[in-house]
């Protein structure tokens, strides 16, 4: 048997599976007209040994409690050492539901309410979410960007905030959400000896790690001899599979107390067993996915290719730099000089699309729209068109 499901550039219709990337405009205060590039899936039907998979778990026929066993450990610890450099041990595996849901619970496990929560805006907005619906507060080491869309780690100012705030746990989104940037060794080396130098515990989100372009991914945890004795390690293939409705992730910790404290959270959350589809997936992606990852990455890089040059030659004053990781443009309107209704009024009521607004991933955000690139070329090259459009109607 071969891989069926390499064909990319056929647009398929997600409305009226209940998707919540296309069905849930009006609900989110949206026009029905809009073209959705939000949400970070992908508009391409997984790997077909997956999709096997999940149709011979559903011919059994009986949807009982199911487990994650040595065999699905093995293959996630396989793929981690294949892909990643890093031989992990099957007791540092945790299970969950999802990589945001792992950080809410590591959130509570290792702050109290009050505690400060460092992260690196502008990034994913879970995570803000998760501290402060946790009682616990946001602060930010801001990144810096160089005017061309080049990121890099205030190191001064995340050293200062941490002493000056107290505090307790690092938020590490790596590659980079919604920036692109893959961290460099040396800078993962010092982010390590910043926070153990102050007692910090690292969650490294390494949900994207399967998506770099010209740049080698390196796990936060062999970053530094021991920085897995204070850090946890997100992995899941919902990214990279496009499987994440299946809700499964894996979660490493190497330090026993870290893990039993986790654990104990985790358990205190009602959540159990996984659901069966998931734990098939997740196997079948493991041993069988590479043929489909390798084929939907290097159509992803020329889709990558295909944006920046578009919005290089045909959208003046708009800029986009190819991110190092990642399937998310990050697209700067800034020299347009819009306000924050105006540009989102361009965006939603002119180019009729629907992305994720700069500002919901902090205030270093603003003026930047966040497009997901994983989608066929005719989708990407129709939204696009309708910038381009939108801005020449508002000359």
């Amino acid at each position: 048997m071969s891989e069926r499901n390499l064909d990319f550039d056929t647009v398929i219709q997600r409305e009226g599976t209940k998707c919540l990337k296309y069905d849930f405009k009006k609900q989110r205060g949206l026009p029905e007209d809009v073209l959705p590039l939000w949400v970070a899936d992908m508009d391409f039907r997984t790997s077909s040994y997956i999709e096997d998979a999940i149709i011979s778990q559903a011919q059994h026929g009986i949807y009982g409690y199911t487990e994650v066993d040595d065999e699905y450990r093995a293959a996630v610890g396989r793929w981690v050492l294949d892909h990643y450099g890093w031989n992990v041990r099957p007791e540092w595996f945790n299970k969950s539901p999802g990589v945001v849901f792992a950080i809410a619970c590591a959130v509570r496990a290792f702050t109290q309410e009050g505690d400060a929560v460092i992260v690196n805006q502008p990034v994913y907005y879970p995570f803000s979410e998760v501290i402060r619906d946790n009682g616990r507060v946001v602060v930010s080491s801001d990144l810096k960007n160089d005017g061309e869309g080049y990121y890099s780690i205030d190191f001064d100012d995340l050293e200062k905030k941490i002493e000056e705030e107290n505090v307790k746990m690092y938020l590490l989104c790596s590659p980079h959400n919604p920036v692109g940037r893959v961290w460099d060794p040396e800078e993962l080396r010092r982010i390590g000896e910043i926070c153990r130098r102050h007692g910090v515990i690292v969650f490294s989100d390494e949900i994207h790690a399967d998506f770099t372009w010209g740049k080698k991914f390196t796990t936060f945890a062999l970053a530094g001899e021991d920085f897995g004795d204070f850090s946890i390690t997100a992995y899941a293939p919902s990214k990279t599979f496009n499987i994440a409705g299946l809700q499964i992730s894996n979660i490493y910790i190497p330090d026993r107390g870290l893990r039993r404290r986790f654990r104990h959270e985790y358990n205190a959350s009602g959540f159990s067993q996984l659901c069966a589809p998931g734990i098939a997936a997740g196997l079948a992606a493991c041993e069988k996915g590479g043929e489909w990852l390798d084929a939907v990455r290097a159509y992803i890089d020329a889709n990558l290719d295909f944006a920046v040059s578009f919005v290089s030659e045909r959208l003046p004053g708009v800029k986009l730099r190819k991110p190092e990781g990642t399937y998310l443009l990050w697209l700067d309107f800034r020299d347009l000089g819009l306000s924050a209704e105006e540009l989102e009024d361009l965006i939603i009521h002119r180019a009729k699309l629907w992305l994720d607004s700069g500002s919901i991933f902090g205030a270093a955000g603003e003026g930047f729209q966040r497009i997901n690139a994983a989608c066929p070329r005719s989708t990407l090259k129709e939204a696009l068109e309708r910038i381009e459009k939108a801005l020449q109607s508002a000359e």
